[in-house]
């Protein structure tokens, strides 16, 4: 039904009308200084229509009655000052929540991966789109799909860490709860950014990226394949970077080919932002925006975001010219009009603008806050300084402490409006014009973890001093912090980074680094307090695996409360009083120096290890911490491995079983992680890898089982040939509490013949319990 519409409107469309249908504009190309709708802007840029509106609320100082009420107001010029009435898509960002003021702020995507909970995720996923929807907005550009192996890359905090698998399904469990249901009701979810973007030559953004073929496929495409397959999704967004010389934005292959014939999407293809216009800078393969217009439309890019620089009037020029093939212009405005179609927006009524109100509660704050608790990694614990509950005399130094702008994402609201702001002050575009004094500083609505750790716990004495500055401190700051723990019980030394994209940003999107180790003196500061003599926990707010070895060395505990974002300090107070047991894990390596970098669990056997030495001549070879750890203020044991079967067939399954249980006296979640190894393969397999996860809860004493449903196509791979094939022999399969502390060991084979599998399941372990 959707796609027999959108045939037959392309059909009475005229070639300005399609073109138009192509792009783009940011919404305050369309306000007036009071933040107003300019009637004679919208009649010379939506004469002929448009496909999108980019950022009603992202890109604006909007409330969100007012949001609505604009995005009301453009459908409705849409719908009766344009022939044929085309409503316009309106896309956000939503990251790590819906990106607009008021509305519900999540922790960034590296820690909702710690949480290794897709279950919350999906329901967090579900309260963006419901907030979207009630202000007007109809796609999501997220989530991140990006494989984050390189903790110099400031974007990956925008990642689910490292592994495929870990990736597959918490993007999965996001796009199922963006999209919902029925896309008439939900948003479309934007798979990005197609491909490998988080594997950039040095660590800098968009650099280009160097990969065979194989890695390609078996590392960095799982994802993107899940999400197609296993999860629907509706969109992708190319990568800014080249592939072997080829732009991801012109890369007909991987666009047509690899997109749209082996995995069968049918979705668009958007643009990232300026994408186009960067194959005539950035990459210097096409002359001017024209050639550039033909590279992307052949290559396979339906939609120019975020505003129209290549697919304007010139396409028209093109095609009577003979260079451009108006047929493709007409397949991408099918694809967004069939889009449109799904979304519902042809029949659907305008949105109310008091539901954005209504929409937005405390049940939902409350939800941004236990995930933010459940995302909290223990990476460090010696001598039972931790939880705090009970301690009279609390010192809480650092400059993260009592700072609220810095537990923020790159993608936050409060962040990303001053990055615009800063963008248009120096391209001359009038956004910053419109935001009132002091806004871009305003967090004062967000509680810090101080404040949180006071509201907490009242009966304790806590007291403050900042010690300095993330990125600078002097002699007498540091000392007075000293003086303040040298009087306390125990001291919490908050330090880490500030994610963003502006200058005073290290970390976040093109905030990358060659020094991975606390900025500033923050480092110093630790040291110092912990000579105290008091007992010394470090929390590090930040979006990277950072160089902490010289910390650990020093003090008593560190959590990586990685950034648990507005309504996330109070997560992070319960886990440090204890009101909440720990049980995040790190989904991402930390290396003890940037010399390691990249490095990674599921690495191929030659890697771990030289044949002659086990270490480097200057240093240890081994993570600081490894994938998948985490400790708890409990413990547990695992037993009874129970793997179902010794022999199974190709496009079979089986079942690795185990007992779990509580032996402490607190309760508390273990991460149960299934890990493979393919013990003998025609082309070399990684030394493990995961294949499936199950968080856990226990009281004291209590004991689960715990069983995963292994699909063996699952673990198919490219081989000599580049065919995607599972081989006959044998396996080994081990169950633990990280993907080196892996005490449950056992194997099974498979037989028959090597096996293609054109489209083998990427996340389809089942998971069941029984206690």
């Amino acid at each position: 039904m959707a796609e027999r519409r959108a045939v037959d409107l392309v059909g009475d469309m005229t070639l300005p009308e399609k073109i138009a249908q192509l792009g783009s504009c940011w919404i305050f190309e369309l306000l007036d200084s009071d933040n107003r709708l300019d009637r004679a802007k919208m009649e010379q840029m939506l004469a002929h229509g448009i496909g999108h509106i980019t950022r009603v609320s992202g890109a604006s100082t909007l409330t969100p009655r007012q949001a609505a009420a604009v995005s009301n107001d453009i459908q409705v010029f849409l719908k009766e000052e344009t022939r044929l009435g085309v409503p316009a898509i309106v896309h956000e960002e939503c990251l790590d929540g819906y990106m607009a003021a008021q509305a519900t702020s999540f922790p960034q995507s590296i820690g909702i991966a710690a949480s290794f909970d897709p279950e919350l995720l999906e329901q967090a996923a579900g309260v963006a789109a419901r907030q979207m929807r009630a202000a007007g907005a109809h796609q999501g550009l997220a989530p991140v799909l990006d494989i984050g192996r390189d903790p110099r890359w400031g974007r990956i905090e925008e990642t689910y860490g490292e592994d495929p698998y870990l990736t597959s399904v918490m993007a999965s469990s996001y796009i199922r709860g963006l999209q919902g249901d029925d896309l008439a009701s939900g948003v479309v979810a934007t798979a990005k950014h197609f491909v490998a973007h988080g594997w950039p030559q040095a660590g800098l953004n968009a650099a280009p990226v160097h990969l065979g073929q194989r890695e390609l496929r078996d590392v960095h495409l799982r994802p993107y394949e899940a999400a197609v397959w296993e999860a629907d999704v509706q969109s992708f967004m190319h990568a800014y970077h080249e592939i072997d010389g080829v732009p991801c934005a012109a890369n007909r292959w991987l666009l047509q080919t690899v997109l749209r014939d082996e995995m069968g999407f049918d979705g668009t293809v958007v643009s990232d932002y300026n994408g186009i216009e960067e194959l005539v800078h950035s990459h210097a393969i096409a002359d001017d925006f024209s050639a550039a217009a033909i590279m992307a439309l052949e290559g396979g890019i339906d939609i120019e975001l975020p505003s129209t620089a290549a697919y304007d009037g010139r396409l028209a020029e093109l095609v009577a010219d003979g260079r451009l093939d108006e047929a493709l212009i007409d397949r991408a405005v099918t694809r967004l009009l069939t889009q449109k179609a799904r979304l519902g927006l042809f029949d659907q009524r305008l949105v109310d603008p008091e539901d954005p109100v209504r929409v937005h509660g405390s049940a939902d704050a409350e939800l941004a806050a236990r995930l933010a608790a459940r995302s909290v990694v223990l990476a460090h614990h010696q001598n039972n300084v931790l939880p705090l509950d009970g301690r009279k005399s609390i010192a809480v130094v650092g400059p993260a402490a009592d700072d609220p702008r810095v537990l923020l994402g790159d993608y936050a609201y409060e962040v990303h409006i001053e990055a615009l702001v800063e963008f248009s002050q120096a391209q001359d575009n009038p956004l910053h014009t419109m935001v009132p004094d002091g806004m871009l500083a305003d967090c004062d609505h967000i509680e810090t973890i101080l404040g949180a750790l006071r509201t907490a716990s009242p009966n304790a004495r806590f007291s403050h001093v900042a010690g300095g500055a993330l990125y600078d401190a002097t002699d007498n700051e540091i000392a007075e912090a000293v003086a303040v723990a040298t009087d306390a019980d125990v001291a919490v030394v908050v330090v880490g980074e500030r994610s963003g994209l502006t200058d005073d940003c290290t970390c976040g999107e093109a905030r990358d680094r060659k020094d991975i180790t606390l900025p500033g003196r923050q480092q110093e500061l630790i040291e110092q307090v912990a000579a105290t003599g008091t007992p010394t926990v470090v929390v590090v707010v930040g979006g990277r695996p950072l160089a902490l070895e010289s910390v650990v060395e020093q003090v008593d505990a560190v959590l990586i409360a990685w950034l648990p974002g507005a309504h996330g300090a109070s997560g992070v107070a319960r886990v440090l009083l204890g009101e909440v047991n720990p049980g995040g894990k790190l989904p991402v390596t930390f290396p003890r120096d940037v010399g390691q970098v990249p490095t990674y669990y599921r690495h191929h056997p030659s890697a771990g290890s030289s044949r002659w030495k086990i270490t480097y001549a200057d240093g240890d070879n081994r993570p600081l911490w490894p994938f998948g750890h985490g400790l708890s203020y409990t413990t547990f044991d695992t037993s009874d491995l129970v793997v179902s079967d010794d022999v199974v067939s190709p496009d079979g399954s089986v079942t690795v079983s185990c007992t779990v249980t509580n032996t402490g006296t607190m309760a508390g979640d273990e991460v149960l992680q299934l890990y493979v190894t393919d013990d003998r393969a025609s082309v070399i397999r990684p030394v493990r890898q995961l294949e499936g996860f199950a968080r856990v809860s226990l009281e004291p004493g209590e004991r689960a089982t715990v069983s995963f449903a292994l699909p063996v196509a699952q673990l198919a791979f490219h081989d000599a040939s580049m065919r995607r094939v599972v081989e006959p022999g044998t396996m080994t399969v081990s169950i633990g509490r990280s993907s080196t502390d892996r005490s449950l060991v056992g194997h099974f084979a498979i037989d028959g013949e090597v096996t293609e599998m054109l489209r083998p399941p990427i996340c389809g372990t089942r998971v069941m319990f029984e206690r």
